[in-house]
């Protein structure tokens, strides 16, 4: 195994770690970060492969060397908590921000200054407080951007966040987990929710469900991350619910038809929460639990190997070269 990546991980309480040589060894980053952070949302800058953004209940931060090193974006309390991030592709100064409360903001410098989109989310839900679990920006039009909400379904602007509309057809679970984008043609948008997943291949005019219940170990499903490359493979964690004590990463590379529980090394302790990929190395792929195991396939899912450090909640990961 070559040393040639960065790991990072968002956690509740204990703030972010890092990881420069694969997995081998950990430092927590301290620096900039209040203690006790909460870091739910980690995204990769589309140009600059370095550079990193994290968001929790205590800001925005950036690294641009892969994780090493830190700094504070903006001040603590320019947002409500933040669950969610997506950076524009065509210009990276513009980041959209997932909140809870539910809301979705918008930075056209690079997150120093933000406003609230007018986007109509509901205020009350079955868990309490609604929140913007999931952001993301066409590959191939930045104009159109997508807002999933637990629990408030799926939300569209076709003018960069100008204004929104709620995206219904077919989509019978609004108990929003996590999206996902194909790049294929044409372009898939995958939903996880509750207890399934659903596929749209118009942009989200329409859903339907995969009917992933009868076809998966566990039925609780939650992150979400496709192969980047055009093959629409698409890998998701699952699990007996929020709090399951077992997990499992499963596969698809039909768009749903068929799917593969694929074989970790050890048994998930949980729910599997997320999963990350980057373009500079498609077959890798890092799965996480909810209570702190780390898996990491260079193989597209073939076999996987396990971090033997283990954490508290991780909510959030991502993967990066060095």
């Amino acid at each position: 195994m070559a040393a040639d990546y960065g790991i990072c991980l968002g956690t509740v309480g204990w703030g972010l770690w890092h990881s420069a040589d694969s997995g081998t060894s950990w430092t927590r980053q301290r620096t900039p970060f209040p203690l006790n952070s909460r870091i739910q949302a980690l995204v990769v800058h589309p140009t600059q492969p370095k550079t990193i953004f994290a968001g929790g209940d205590t800001g925005l931060f950036v690294s641009h060397n892969s994780g090493a090193r830190w700094e504070r974006i903006g001040t603590q309390g320019d947002l409500p908590t933040i669950w969610s991030l997506a950076v524009d592709p065509v210009d990276p100064d513009i980041i959209f921000a997932g909140t809870r409360p539910a809301a979705v903001y918008r930075s056209k410098d690079g997150g120093r200054h933000w406003e609230k989109l007018a986007i109509d989310i509901v205020r009350e839900c079955a868990i309490g407080v609604p929140f913007v679990t999931a952001l993301a920006v066409d590959p191939d039009d930045h104009r159109i951007v997508w807002a999933g909400v637990e629990i408030d379904g799926v939300f569209r602007s076709m003018d960069g966040g100008d204004t929104w509309t709620p995206l219904r057809a077919g989509l019978n679970d609004l108990d929003i987990h996590d999206m996902a984008i194909a790049p294929t043609r044409p372009k898939r948008l995958f939903v996880s929710t509750q207890n399934e997943v659903f596929m749209s291949d118009d942009l989200g005019d329409s859903f339907h469900a995969l009917g992933t219940k009868d076809k998966w170990p566990l039925p609780y499903a939650r992150g979400m991350a496709v192969r980047p490359d055009a093959s629409g493979t698409l890998y998701v964690g699952c699990g007996e619910s929020t709090t399951g004590e077992r997990g499992f990463v499963v596969r698809t590379r039909d768009f749903g038809q068929r799917w593969e529980t694929l074989p970790l090394p050890t048994p998930a302790n949980a729910t599997v929460w997320g999963l990350a990929a980057h373009p500079a190395d498609p077959d890798r792929i890092l799965a996480y639990t909810l209570f702190g195991e780390v898996f990491v396939t260079e193989d597209a899912g073939s076999s996987w190997r396990k971090i033997a450090r283990e954490f508290g909640e991780i909510r959030a990961a991502v993967w990066v070269p060095n």
